[in-house]
């Protein structure tokens, strides 16, 4: 929450109260404080005219998928700026009482929220779809690798043939020709491992990385990370094709993990060599090590055998989704005091589960096409959907081991 003034500083403050924790009203002059923060921030508040936001957020954007939401109050009115914050200006709106301003044109179409979920890479005219989809048209929805959705309404199919609007979810480049309404969504799910001889030429990392896409059907857009032999780290060859292809322009760039000799030569791999440096495959066994490192403990497969070039050999493994689980208390509170977190765990499942009284209190939150369960959320979410488990506890409880991501949310500010 960034205010000048003491009018704004004390709405600031007593916003702060609802929203949380997580929210913090810095002290002094508001240029410092949110260039010291900017890098943390999840959303930011503004209590400042929106000609002056704009100024001051403006050199700090960077990518619209890490930057943070940005909701300015400028008179009577939240106005959603940046950042998908349409939900949060309408959640500042209510607390403030004021009007809300919602600017995302295409801020309910659950295409979007997939995109950003997936940390993805669109081909095709996303908008155009989005407005389809918005619109009632029938659109087939493919998602052959299983990943967690959001709730998509009823005119969104898994199958079929016909519509204008196909959407495929996928790491791999489809095969034959495709129709004009087809648009792409590449999740970054790919780990490449690469193995070379001493003095490797980028050329031939280069040629090897684009045999991944000709021969083995990847999109290298989807690669989240390459992976290799701790000592080739220094190769110049491969941090130079890297940089070629667009990988290396910053650390958070499908970065170069490394693995010592030993922890690679005991990963099975599909195809085992006797090299003469006791690994039996470097490339398959560090873009294996590499997506185990990456999923947290999820499971992994090969996704391209290795592919051989000239003194360089590539492989890719894939790290495959896994379900989600939210396990939101919705406490003693009122609706008022809800947490923006849960409520955005809330839209973001495909499935709601807990009992009539708790679903009721937050039906109204629910997004089109969300189903409703009285039990099996563990079930469920290990069977890939997106999951909110709904209590009104301090928060629901789950014992044992859960194959899906979980993630625990306080549903209220205050407990009474």
């Amino acid at each position: 929450m960034f205010a000048a003034g003491g009018r704004g500083r004390r709405a600031a403050v007593e916003l702060a109260g609802f929203l949380g924790p997580d929210a913090v009203v810095p002290d002094g002059p508001v240029r410092p404080a949110l260039r010291a923060l900017w890098p943390r921030l999840g959303s930011a508040v503004f209590f400042l005219g929106t000609e002056a936001t704009v100024r001051l957020v403006a050199p700090l954007l960077r990518d619209e998928r890490s930057d943070p939401g940005v909701v300015c109050v400028d008179g009577g009115y939240a106005v959603a700026l940046l950042g998908g914050a349409d939900a949060l200006a309408e959640r500042v709106a209510d607390v403030l009482g004021v009007r809300p301003v919602t600017t995302s044109a295409s801020s309910d179409s659950p295409l979007d929220e997939l995109v950003e979920l997936l940390d993805a890479t669109v081909d095709g005219d996303l908008v155009g779809c989005g407005a389809a989809v918005r619109a009632g048209e029938p659109v087939v929805l493919a998602n052959p690798l299983g990943f967690p959705l959001p709730a998509l309404p009823d005119n969104v199919v898994m199958d079929g043939h016909g519509p204008a609007w196909t959407v495929l979810v996928d790491d791999r480049v489809p095969k034959g020709p495709q129709p004009d309404g087809l648009v792409r969504i590449v999740p970054r799910t790919l780990v490449v491992g690469v193995g070379s001889s001493t003095g490797v030429t980028a050329s031939a990392v280069s040629a090897a990385l684009a045999q991944l896409e000709e021969q083995r059907g990847l999109d290298l857009r989807a690669v989240r990370a390459f992976a290799t032999l701790d000592r080739k780290v220094a190769e110049p060859g491969i941090a130079d094709a890297l940089e070629d292809w667009g990988f290396w322009h910053d650390s958070t760039t499908a970065p170069l993990l490394a693995y010592p000799g030993e922890e690679l030569a005991v990963i099975p791999v599909p195809n085992p060599a006797e090299l003469a440096i006791g690994i039996p495959s470097v490339a398959e066994a560090a873009a294996l090590r590499g997506a185990v490192q990456l999923s947290g403990g999820g499971r992994v497969e090969i996704a391209a055998e290795k592919v051989k070039g000239e003194g360089v050999t590539v492989a890719a493994a894939r790290v495959l989704p896994r379900g989600r689980l939210a396990l939101v208390g919705l406490g003693p509170g009122d609706a008022d005091e809800r947490t923006p977190r849960a409520e955005a765990e809330l839209r973001r499942a495909s499935v709601v589960v807990g009992n009539a009284e708790c679903v009721a209190q937050v039906r109204h939150l629910l997004r089109p096409g969300t189903r409703v369960r009285t039990d099996g959320a563990v079930r469920l979410a290990e069977a890939g959907a997106a999951v909110a488990f709904v209590d009104s506890g301090a928060g629901p409880v789950v014992a044992g081991p859960i194959h899906a991501d979980v993630v625990r949310v306080t549903g209220v500010t205050r407990q009474l």
